[in-house]
C-alpha cells in the first residue's frame, strides 16, 4: 500500500499497544476473576515493595525464605493475568477477523 495509508497488518502493528491496553481495560470491566487476581497482586505488591525493586531495580538482592515465597506468589499471579490477557487477545483477533471478512464480503 502507499506510505500514507499502510495496509491492515502494518496498521495493526502500529496500534498494537493501544489494542493491548484496550484488552486490559476490557478485562478489568468485564471479568471478575481477572479483577480479583489483579487486586490480589496489587495488594501483595503494596504490602511487599521489595517485589518492584526486584523486578525494576538494579544490583544484587538477597531474599529471606518468606520474601522468596511472596515473590513466587506474585510471579504466579502475574502469569495468570498475562495468560488471561493473551487468551482475550486471541479471541478478540478471531472476532475482529470475522468482522473484517464480513465487511469485505468474503463471508
Amino acid at each position: 500500500m502507499s506510505e500514507f495509508y499502510p495496509d491492515l497488518p502494518d496498521r495493526l502493528k502500529m496500534s498494537f499497544s493501544e489494542i493491548d491496553s484496550d484488552i486490559v481495560v476490557d478485562l478489568r470491566k468485564t471479568d471478575a476473576e481477572y479483577v480479583a487476581l489483579y487486586r490480589e497482586l496489587a495488594e501483595i505488591k503494596q504490602q511487599h515493595p521489595f517485589i518492584d525493586t526486584i523486578l525494576e531495580g538494579e544490583g544484587a538482592i538477597k531474599l529471606s525464605a518468606e520474601e522468596h515465597e511472596v515473590l513466587a506468589q506474585a510471579v504466579q499471579l502475574t502469569r495468570k493475568l498475562e495468560s488471561m490477557e493473551r487468551r482475550h487477545i486471541y479471541f478478540r483477533g478471531h472476532t475482529d477477523a470475522y468482522a473484517y471478512l464480513k465487511e469485505i464480503g468474503a463471508l
